[in-house]
């Protein structure tokens, strides 16, 4: 469950965002990193749109704006003094404010930013303390946002792949909709003398158009609380998991979405091996982006290298791999480039994903413009078939 605690370190105060079995568990978390709690209440539905509809600390613009500057020659400590400056929303200045103050309390950068995980994640706050053993990091920060591109153009295409249907169907949801509420209650009115002698799924469509028509307000409820309820059960946590779990278990897409799920993984292992973090606290540091059921399998391959394994041995007896996948692992132990190849292993994985996608949408969207047809022209067909009876009857 996810839980907001109301925190104070120092004379700030910042609202975390933190994940646990109950609210004692998320105040022993937040203690651990640091805080005071102060308020821990458990995230509800609404507060959900709450968050979204917040000004949120927009990390990769903070990390353009901060690479930029440390090219022009600035230190961190002006680099943040000048973004504080410039920054016009007062929550934003107050998070680069508080990296400020832990610099001039002699925290390191990576410290100053690992107190902050409600706007730095932990793989961030990794590039940055890996960067200050080599002193570069300028380098380290745009090789991050490299990384965020990849994956966020990823998600893009998914998105845009999926908006022409989803169009389609609130579409043809509407068509339908009017059609039963206004229309067909209308000629239900009109063929009420003939009600003895109406085709049987006629006279089946304008009962239920009847019925809608004098029980308009009680359909239109119970069709909101069906839309409401349905979105209660995507904002929880639990049902989205038994939905995702559903879907791995059908051949196709389950294939392709262990692929998405396996670049990312292979992508965020690429960026910190090249960041100089370690393997073993690299994997610990990615098991938070994959699903319950591929964690227990990141664990056990990390587990398997910790005893000695090879990784590419590791991840393949986990089941974490393709046959693609091992023989550039393979590649990349011979020639010390383990943090590249798994870049390139990602970018592979991503463009074989970007091509299914391509392939389902082109087969997907026809699909859905024949059945929303069909259905719309099937109400108007049986709407006008009584018509059609009476016709032939007077012939």
């Amino acid at each position: 469950m996810r839980y907001t605690v109301k925190a104070m370190r120092g004379d700030a105060v910042v609202d975390l965002d933190l994940e646990a079995q109950d609210p004692l568990a998320a105040r022993d978390e937040a203690v651990r990193q640091g805080y005071e709690a102060l308020v821990v209440r458990r995230r509800s539905f609404l507060s959900r749109f709450e968050v979204s509809l917040k000004r949120e600390f927009p990390t990769a613009l903070f990390t353009v704006q901060l690479v930029a500057l440390l090219d022009a020659g600035l230190n961190v400590v002006e680099a943040l003094q000048a973004l504080a400056s410039k920054e016009q929303l007062a929550q934003r200045r107050r998070v680069i404010e508080e990296l400020l103050s832990g610099l001039r309390a002699g925290e390191s950068f990576s410290q100053a930013v690992g107190r902050l995980p409600g706007h730095f994640p932990r793989i961030y706050a990794a590039v940055v303390r890996a960067s200050e053993r080599t002193g570069d990091l300028r380098r380290a920060l745009a090789r991050y946002l490299e990384y965020e591109d990849k994956f966020d153009r990823v998600r893009k295409k998914i998105s845009a792949a999926l908006l022409y249907p989803a169009v389609l169907v609130v579409a043809g949801t509407l068509v339908l909709t009017f059609l039963m509420f206004y229309v067909v209650p209308r000629f239900g009115r009109i063929y009420e003398d003939l009600s003895g002698n109406l085709p049987l799924f006629s006279g089946l469509l304008l009962a239920v158009g009847g019925f809608i028509e004098r029980h308009g307000w009680l359909v239109g409820a119970l069709l909101a609380a069906a839309v409401a309820a349905a979105a209660y059960g995507l904002a929880r946590r639990d049902v989205r998991a038994a939905l995702t779990a559903r879907l791995w278990r059908v051949p196709q897409v389950g294939e392709q979405m262990k692929i998405y799920q396996l670049a990312r993984l292979y992508g965020t292992l690429g960026m910190l091996l090249r960041s100089g973090v370690p393997i073993v606290a690299s994997m610990g540091m990615t098991a938070s982006l994959l699903p319950a059921h591929l964690r227990a399998q990141l664990a056990r391959a990390r587990t398997l290298i910790e005893g000695g394994a090879s990784i590419s041995s590791a991840m393949a007896t986990a089941g974490l791999s393709t046959a693609i996948a091992d023989q550039m692992m393979v590649v990349g132990e011979r020639s010390g480039q383990m943090g590249e190849m798994m870049e390139r292993i990602a970018a592979f994985h991503d463009d074989d994903l970007a091509r299914w996608i391509d392939w389902s949408m082109r087969l997907l969207e026809p699909l859905l413009m024949a059945i929303i047809g069909v259905a719309v022209g099937l109400v108007v067909v049986l709407m006008y078939m009584p018509v059609f009876e009476l016709a032939n009857s007077l012939q």
